[in-house]
């Protein structure tokens, strides 16, 4: 069975949740699947600018996870859903800890701010981690007005964190030394 790729049904500007209620496209649930989303093609794009195959497992675990987030904000919280939707669980969130902590062991203590920079993957790599944050802020925006799972922004929490590390393991990796901040005094 093959489906078109446009349906007309938003071109007033509506779209449909997991369970059928129309909202504007501009309604803050759509906002913070839509910047999941953003940080899902980010990591992609990091992903093919990596070479590092123990990253790139990770990445690819947390493409499928950004997924399961996007598909939970997708949802109308006021209606039962008949489909089955994956759980992020803390397992997701211990997972992201334990290769924070590994690429640690790799890594100079930091001893000032750094500056995003210094080769294309570690760049992209703190553009993702700004989209997460992002991706965080729209949700927790979004738990002062809907219910959102607490999960799900203390995974986000912890993937920015993950992604700034990355981008300083990176730099170890490609011997590219971390850019520091020398604020004017």
């Amino acid at each position: 069975m093959s489906f078109k790729i446009y349906t007309k049904t938003g071109d007033k500007g509506t779209t449909s949740l997991i369970g059928g209620t129309k909202v504007s496209k501009a309604d803050l649930r759509i906002e913070s699947y839509g910047t999941v989303d953003e940080l899902n093609s980010h990591i992609g794009l990091c992903k093919d600018l990596l070479k590092h195959e123990t990253t790139l497992h990770a990445l690819q675990e947390i493409q499928d996870r950004l997924f399961t987030i996007g598909a939970e904000l997708a949802c109308d919280p006021g209606k039962k859903i008949k489909m089955a939707i994956p759980d992020l669980h803390e397992s997701d969130c211990a997972f992201l800890e334990k290769e924070i902590d590994q690429m640690e062991l790799e890594l100079e203590p930091m001893k000032s701010f750094i500056l995003p920079g210094g080769d294309i993957a570690i760049s992209h790599l703190h553009i993702a981690r700004c989209v997460c944050r992002r991706a965080e802020r729209c949700c927790v925006r979004l738990s002062d007005i809907e219910p959102v799972d607490n999960i799900l922004i203390k995974y986000l929490n912890r993937l920015s964190d993950y992604l700034f590390v990355l981008a300083r393991y990176t730099g170890h990796l490609l011997k590219v030394e971390d850019i520091p901040w020398k604020p004017r005094i």
